[in-house]
């Protein structure tokens, strides 16, 4: 803590509990004498010399106010430059960025493929230095890996043209649970959702873990293929990835999915719920009645029966 703050804390105690300056400066750990100091050079030149500046300057700060006055042959410690500074009043006040508020809303177990579906972006870097991103799309109840596109960046468009060959494949989601990037914010994409009816579900900033599943994903992503493969371009990446992709779908056990692989649980899930639809549906079926033999009338002679064989 700075000397001009901890004399401020010390009259602040002074005021409120009336004690003395020995008592305070005791708590405080500071000298008697440096609380007393006073110091006996006048710093209204220098005061002067910022506002002039500042007007000139209005959303400069103390720093470059001092590379000003120092290219013009002026001398000042930094520290005294900042506490003439800020008793002028010229200290700038910085513009909050607006951020929208998020609801946070915890994971919540599913019970069939295509509720929810979860979005996540992951950096690379290919052997020229050149920054790749990886998109990747997952369902939350099979895990399967439905999407990884590689590319150098990623505007909304772009994602959304991949959910709709995603869509065109395996249907639509219920919801799609991803963080607050600017491509899964802007505009195009929030009425992409709108027009087909899919709930957007955001994260809160700083709490990655309201989307686990595919933060889980993506550690499994960089720790078997991004980070023991080596890529010499943007293609030989996708080529990779692609091979990882189908491998993590098709021959990697899931610990979650009891050592099943998710295409083979997504198999037996699909099986299962077509074979409790037919019950239910065998079940709700109205059965048909047994026909009842007819009497047959003849002219002369009691009534005989006769039974339609069928």
């Amino acid at each position: 803590m700075e000397l001009v703050d901890q004399r401020a804390d010390a009259d602040w105690l002074r005021n409120k509990y009336a004690a003395s300056q020995r008592r305070v400066c005791g708590l405080m750990g500071m000298a008697v004498a440096s609380y007393c100091y006073r110091s006996r050079r006048s710093a209204e030149p220098l005061r002067r010399q910022l506002v002039e500046l500042a007007r000139l300057k209005p959303r400069f700060g103390y720093r470059r106010l001092q590379v000003l006055m120092q290219r013009s042959g002026e001398r000042v410690n930094h520290k005294r430059l900042h506490r003439v500074y800020r008793e002028a009043g010229l200290a700038i006040r910085r513009r909050k960025r607006k951020h929208c508020v998020r609801e946070g809303k915890p994971l919540v177990a599913r019970t069939s493929a295509n509720q929810e579906w979860a979005l996540d972006f992951v950096h690379d870097a290919v052997e020229c230095g050149r920054t790749i991103r990886v998109l990747s799309v997952i369902d939350a109840y099979t895990r399967e890996c439905l999407a990884l596109e590689v590319d150098t960046s990623f505007a909304s468009r772009r994602v959304t043209r991949v959910l709709d060959v995603i869509m065109a494949e395996r249907g639509q989601p219920l919801a799609i649970r991803c963080d607050n990037g600017p491509e899964l914010t802007s505009r195009h994409f929030l009425a992409w959702c709108v027009e087909r009816q899919i709930e957007l579900m955001h994260l809160q900033p700083g709490k990655p873990t309201q989307n686990a599943r595919v933060e889980s994903f993506n550690g499994r992503l960089r720790d078997e293929c991004l980070t023991v493969s080596w890529f010499q371009n943007l293609f030989d990446e996708r080529r990779k990835i692609a091979v990882w992709r189908k491998e993590y779908n098709e021959e990697r056990p899931h610990s979650s999915l009891g050592y099943k692989t998710p295409k083979e649980f997504a198999a037996a899930q699909a099986a299962d719920f077509y074979t409790a639809e037919r019950e239910a549906r065998d079940s709700n079926a109205i059965p048909c009645p047994s026909r009842s033999p007819i009497p047959a009338q003849t002219g002369e002679g009691p009534a005989e029966s006769c039974r339609i064989l069928t």
